[in-house]
This record gives C-alpha cells, sequence and structure tokens, in this order.
C-alpha cells in the first residue's frame, strides 16, 4: 500500500497498562499489540493517540452504582451504557500510554471520558455522540484524509471511533494484527465484535493487517 505522508495518520487508541494483562480491564492477549504498533510508528510520518481518562467517581463504573456489576447495562440519559470494572483512573499508572510505546510520531493525545456523568468510547465524541473531542478539527486543519486505526478495544474504542471517523468523511482502515476485542456476548451466537465488523463494513471501513502495509 502507497502511503501519502501529508494525508495519512496512524490512530493509537487506548494502548494503556490499564486494558492489558494486570490491568484493572485487561483484554485478552492486549500487550501482544505493542510491537506491532512500534513498527507501524516507524512507517507512518505522522501519528496521533487517545486516552481513557476518568475521574475516581466515573458514571460508567459499576460500583458507582448499587447492586450492580461490572458489564450490566443501564439506561443513561444518553442511552445503553456497560458498567465496566474501575479503570483509566486520570493521573493513575495504569492510565499513561503504555510506557514501550515510542511516541516519537505522535503529534496530539486526546483524553476522552473525563466528564463524569459521560462516558467515551469514541476518539471524536463522548458517548452522547454530540459532544466532541476536538480531533476532527484538528485533523481536518492538518489535512488528514486517511486514516489507520489500532488499539484496545477492537469491538468498543476502536470500532467507535472508526464509526465516528467514517460517518465524518474519512477514509478508515483498521489494522487488525495491531487491535485486540473484548468479545462480549450480544445475542446467540454472536459478539460485541461481530456487531462490529458488520456495523464497520457497511459503512466502508476495511480490515487488513499490518503485512499488507
Amino acid at each position: 500500500m502507497q502511503f501519502d505522508s501529508g494525508t495519512d495518520i496512524l490512530g493509537v487508541v487506548d494502548v494503556q497498562p490499564t486494558f492489558m494483562p494486570g490491568g484493572e480491564l485487561p483484554v485478552a492477549d492486549g500487550d501482544a499489540i505493542v510491537p506491532v504498533i512500534n513498527r507501524l510508528l516507524g512507517r507512518f510520518d505522522h501519528a496521533f493517540a487517545t486516552q481513557d481518562w476518568h475521574p475516581a467517581d466515573h458514571a460508567s463504573f459499576a460500583s458507582a452504582h448499587r447492586d450492580r456489576r461490572p458489564y450490566d447495562t443501564i439506561e443513561m440519559p444518553y442511552g445503553d451504557q456497560v458498567l465496566w470494572p474501575d479503570h483509566a483512573i486520570a493521573g493513575s499508572p495504569s492510565a499513561a500510554i503504555h510506557f514501550a510505546i515510542d511516541q516519537t510520531r505522535i503529534e496530539a493525545i486526546i483524553r476522552k471520558g473525563f466528564r463524569p456523568t459521560l462516558d467515551s468510547y469514541s476518539a471524536f465524541f463522548e458517548n452522547d455522540r454530540q459532544t466532541p473531542t476536538g480531533l476532527e478539527a484538528w485533523l481536518r486543519q492538518r489535512g488528514f484524509a486517511r486514516l489507520f486505526l489500532c488499539g484496545l478495544a477492537t469491538d468498543f474504542c476502536v470500532a467507535w471511533s472508526a464509526e465516528d471517523a467514517a460517518r465524518l468523511g474519512f477514509s478508515v482502515t483498521i489494522i487488525e494484527d495491531a487491535c485486540r476485542g473484548i468479545g462480549l456476548p450480544t445475542s446467540e451466537g454472536r459478539t460485541s465484535m461481530d456487531d462490529a465488523r458488520d456495523r464497520l463494513t457497511s459503512l466502508g471501513v476495511r480490515f487488513i493487517d499490518s503485512g499488507a502495509l
């Protein structure tokens, strides 16, 4: 694949210890993507990153709701919300970008989910799908048009970021071997990974392996 250094950018989504083995909300095999992402960072001239960045009493935490457990779903003013274990506490070591990530080419870091009553999966909007993070304006001012996304988790923060990017008119590619997913069951025989892939494919999002680059 040919790159255009002026319009292509790598997005490194939530590659934080909190989402890796030993973290508060671990994604299976999540740490395996770090060397793949570092290879990608060596290929792209430009990159941005995101961080989940929650206050300790965030409304998306199961601990904030009486008689609720992690992975329960509740109705919030902005829609359905999965309740998570406490994770990505702002300022904590586990909320930092993973120490082994080469940040040399990461030109912007978007922190999301810092509003106490509003969760955020997407790099572009909080979960009300209206409150912007500012990433769209930054990308457009810099002239980027093709986004290549990697990180954690494929079926949540990566998927929501890809969906919003596609709806905003960007060309979007997910680099599958530089991601890992959670795979929550959604219906008989299906998981959140299946649902995310179907939804994104219908929007024109491409899935490739890093070897294709």
